[in-house]
């Protein structure tokens, strides 16, 4: 068996920074979330999708919370990790630039969004 060459990873530029997808199987999803002090996610849910995040560098705070529920600040800093089970509303808000190690189920288009401040489309309400 012969070795295959590398892949590059895709960018893809977001509002707040941009993504590093550096894997993508029909079985998991590695990225790179690449968030822009100041700036924010929005705050959303998955339906199928189940992830884990790791901050690799700067600050974050991360708003989560259960559909009946007010949502709740949790401050990450570098080597911290949280999973973000399928239905748990949560958004990413950069305190500083912040480099986001992202490991999830495949399903990239699972998004529900219910708030977004840049206007996107397929923003729902609860």
């Amino acid at each position: 068996m012969s070795a295959a060459a590398p892949t590059p990873p895709r960018r893809v530029d977001k509002p707040w920074g941009y993504e590093l997808i550096w894997a993508h199987t029909d079985r998991y999803v590695g990225k790179i979330l690449h968030i822009e002090r100041g700036h924010a996610l929005s705050y959303q849910y998955h339906r199928v999708k189940d992830e884990t995040i790791y901050l690799l560098s700067g600050r974050l705070q991360l708003d989560v919370a259960h559909a009946d529920e007010a949502a709740r600040p949790i401050l990450l800093s570098a080597g911290d990790a949280f999973r973000i089970h399928t239905g748990l509303r949560h958004r990413m808000v950069a305190i500083e630039t912040c480099d986001v190690l992202e490991a999830s189920t495949p399903e990239l288009d699972d998004v529900v969004r219910l708030e977004d401040r840049y206007g996107r489309a397929g923003t729902t309400k609860a």
